[in-house]
C-alpha cells in the first residue's frame, strides 16, 4: 500500500500566491522530519523572481530595485516551484495546463490555489496594445524604463488614468526625470474619492512636481504621438503610460468556474470557488466580498486579505478544524507621491473616505515601509508561523492523503 500525498497547486507567485504558498508550507509540514509529509505544494510561475509589483513605477523611473529568486525565497520550505506559464486549466479533471522551457506539460491537484493576478485593462481603445507602455509588469516596466532613456531630457510623457497607479506613476516619473514633461489624462476629477484636505495636498504635489492634469478627459485613442480624446483632442506625447485599470485573463471564465463579468472567479467568504470547491483564489482574480458589501478591488491590500483568508480555509479544512473567518475591511489607501511625498487616507465602514489624512514625509516613510515588509515577509515564507503538529485529517468522508493500493 503506498500513501499518496494531498497535491495543493498555487498558481503565481506574486503578492497573494508567493505568500501563501509559505504559509501552506508552514503549517501543513510535520515540525518532526523524520515523519513523512502528506501534502505536497508546487508553486507555478512565469517569472523566476517574485516581483515587488507595489514598486514598478519606480522601476520604470529608473530606481533599481533588489531582486528576489524564487528559488531562494522558497528554499528549505519544500515547496517545488515550476517555472512555466499557465496555458489552460480542466477542473473537472483537476489538472492544469503549463508550458516552459521544457516545453508543454500537465499538472493535477486535489487542491488549487489561483492567484494569478492581473494585467493592465485595455478597455477595447484603440492604439492601447500597439503604442502605449504599462507598469503592471517587471517586463513591461523596464521597457518603459528603456524607453525613457532614449528620450532623454526634454521628452514629453501622457499618463492614463487617475487610480493609484496612475498617480504614483505620473509622480514618481516627475520626480525622478525632472527633465521630462509629466502630464495625466483624468476620466473625472483628479483625487475626487478623497476627503478635501487630501485633495488639495494631492493638486499642491502635482503642481511642486510639474506635472498637467487634464481632467474630464476620455482617451479614446492612443497614437504613436500622444493619445485622441473623446471629443477629438490630441493630447501630444512621445510616451503613452496606460493605467487606466487592471483586467484578470481568461483562463479561469475558459475553464468553466463561476466568474464575475470582471473575469474573476467568484468565492465564498472562504475564498473558495462557488461552482468548483476545491479551487481556491486570491488576490486580483477573485471577486470577493468585502465587509462593506462591494468586491474588493484589485490592489495589493486585498491580496494580503483574500491570500490569509483562502489559506487558513485551506488548513483548516485538510485537518478538520474549523474555518474562521478574515475580516475583508478596507482601513484606507497610501499613495507615493514621490519619494519624500505621500498621502495615507482613512476610509469608513462604506468606504468612503474620512476627514482625517496623514501627508507628506511622515506618509511617505509610512508608505515605503509597506513594500518593505511586504517584500521582507515574502522572502521569509515561514517566518513566525506556527508548526503543524497532527496529519491531515479524514475529509467529506475520504482520508484527507489518498491511499493507493
Amino acid at each position: 500500500m503506498t500513501l499518496t500525498k494531498h497535491r495543493i497547486v498555487v498558481l503565481g507567485a506574486g503578492y497573494a500566491g508567493a505568500f501563501a504558498a509559505g504559509n501552506l508550507a508552514r503549517r501543513l509540514s510535520p515540525a518532526d522530519t523524520e515523519i513523512t509529509a502528506d501534502t505536497e505544494i508546487t508553486v507555478v510561475n512565469a517569472s523566476p523572481d517574485f516581483v515587488e509589483r507595489m514598486r514598478l513605477h519606480q522601476v520604470a523611473a529608473g530606481q533599481d530595485i533588489a531582486r528576489r529568486k524564487l528559488i531562494d525565497v522558497f528554499a528549505g520550505t519544500g515547496i517545488r516551484l515550476r517555472l512555466a506559464r499557465v496555458t489552460g486549466l480542466d477542473p473537472e479533471r483537476r489538472t492544469v495546463a503549463v508550458t516552459g522551457e521544457d516545453g508543454p506539460g500537465e499538472l493535477s491537484y486535489d487542491t488549487l490555489l489561483y492567484a494569478l493576478g492581473s494585467s493592465a485593462a485595455h478597455h477595447g481603445v484603440p492604439g492601447v496594445a500597439e503604442y502605449a507602455f504599462d507598469v503592471t509588469g517587471l517586463g513591461s516596466a523596464l521597457r518603459l524604463r528603456e524607453r525613457l532613456d532614449d528620450l532623454g531630457d526634454g521628452g514629453s510623457v501622457l499618463v492614463v488614468g487617475e487610480g493609484l497607479t496612475g498617480i504614483e506613476t505620473a509622480t514618481e516619473l516627475a520626480e525622478s526625470r525632472p527633465g521630462l514633461s509629466v502630464a495625466l489624462a483624468a476620466r473625472g476629477e483628479l483625487g475626487a474619492w478623497l476627503s478635501p484636505k487630501a485633495r488639495r495636498h494631492l493638486r499642491e504635489a502635482f503642481d511642486r512636481l510639474g506635472v498637467t492634469v487634464h481632467e474630464h478627459t476620455a482617451v479614446a485613442a492612443v497614437e504613436p504621438a500622444g493619445a485622441v480624446t473623446a471629443d477629438g483632442t490630441v493630447l501630444r506625447a512621445e510616451v503613452t503610460v496606460w493605467s487606466a485599470g487592471f483586467a484578470v485573463h481568461p483562463i479561469a471564465a475558459d475553464a468553466g468556474l463561476e466568474v464575475a463579468a470582471t473575469g474573476q472567479i467568484v468565492v465564498d467568504e472562504s475564498m473558495r470557488s462557488v461552482s468548483h470547491p476545491e479551487v481556491y483564489a486570491a488576490g486580483d482574480c477573485a471577486y470577493a466580498i468585502g465587509e462593506n458589501g462591494r468586491p474588493l478591488p484589485m490592489s495589493c491590500a486585498s491580496a494580503g486579505l483574500t491570500n490569509m483568508q483562502a489559506t487558513g480555509a485551506i488548513i483548516a479544512r485538510l485537518t478538520g478544524d474549523e474555518v474562521l473567518a478574515t475580516r475583508l475591511k478596507y482601513v484606507g489607501n497610501h499613495i507615493s507621491l514621490g519619494r519624500r511625498d505621500a498621502i495615507f487616507q482613512m476610509v469608513g465602514a462604506d468606504a468612503r473616505s474620512k476627514s482625517w489624512h496623514l501627508g507628506g514625509r511622515p506618509a511617505a516613510r509610512l508608505k515605503s515601509g509597506i513594500p518593505r515588509s511586504a517584500g521582507w515577509s515574502i522572502a521569509h515564507p515561514t517566518f513566525g508561523l506556527p508548526k503543524r503538529r497532527r496529519r491531515l485529517a479524514p475529509v467529506s468522508g475520504r482520508a484527507g492523503v489518498r491511499v493507493d493500493a
